[in-house]
């Protein structure tokens, strides 16, 4: 079975094109070996380093020029929060940990991801979607905190922290705000691709804004006066942030 299913993703990796330089830095080896196989069965993304704490990650920063980089937050020396406070703006951070309760951290460094430990391969390429279209965007907008959205004949300003969630219409997204909604001419996957955590997607219709998440009952979330449905598809990643913040 395991035999078919790396057959069917060599196959995968074979049509792909984005080339990434990566470095994955974890104090555990059998954790680090895990994602290099990951990474070279399924991607062509070049491995530049295999670091085991954080000072080797800056050595190896020093030394090479990388995109990306996984990178587990309980680590000695150098934990990993710290340092993501350090990695230029540019290079895109996927956490990765066995310790749930770190996620709420993560969100000040705008990773794309956050992955627990045992890393599933179905989880890790849900990762890699993420990734690469991080990528292709060319930017993390909510590094700066806003971006603009034509709406109509109106180009209007939208703060990324005022988004209470996302929600599909067609060939439209609605963009919910605490004083306004905001139609744009875009796919939902379009604004996926421009938003990370706090934001996550849990519905083929919806994206929402955890710091605006108000209760969870019966699989949906209340958002203000909006009841929305979490499904199957994206039920594990939503529980993994979720869980990380149950006391």
């Amino acid at each position: 079975m395991w035999g078919q299913r790396w057959h069917l993703y060599r196959l995968l990796k074979n049509t792909a094109r984005m080339k990434l330089n990566c470095i994955i830095t974890d104090d555990e080896p059998n954790a680090v070996n895990l994602l290099e196989v990951l990474i070279s069965q399924t991607t062509d993304w070049q491995i530049v380093a295999k670091c085991f704490n954080g000072l080797e990650a800056l050595q190896a920063l020093k030394q090479n020029k990388i995109d990306l980089i996984f990178l587990d937050i309980n680590m000695p020396l150098l934990d990993g929060m710290s340092l993501a406070g350090l990695l230029p703006a540019d290079i895109k951070i996927v956490f990765t940990t066995a310790y749930s309760e770190f996620a709420a951290d993560s969100y000040n460094y705008s990773a794309i991801d956050y992955l627990l430990k045992p890393i599933t391969l179905k989880r890790f390429l849900d990762a890699q979607k993420k990734i690469e279209a991080a990528f292709e965007n060319g930017k993390n907008v909510v590094a700066n905190g806003y971006f603009f959205a034509k709406t109509g004949k109106t180009i209007k300003k939208v703060p990324i922290a005022d988004i209470l969630y996302a929600e599909s219409e067609k060939e439209y997204v609605k963009l919910v705000l605490e004083k306004e909604n905001i139609l744009v001419y875009r796919r939902l996957k379009e604004i996926e691709e421009l938003l990370t955590l706090p934001f996550l997607r849990i519905h083929h219709s919806f994206i929402i804004n955890l710091d605006h998440l108000q209760q969870i009952q019966d699989n949906h979330v209340y958002i203000g006066d909006k009841r929305i449905p979490v499904s199957d598809k994206y039920n594990e990643a939503f529980w993994e942030v979720i869980n990380s913040k149950k006391i």
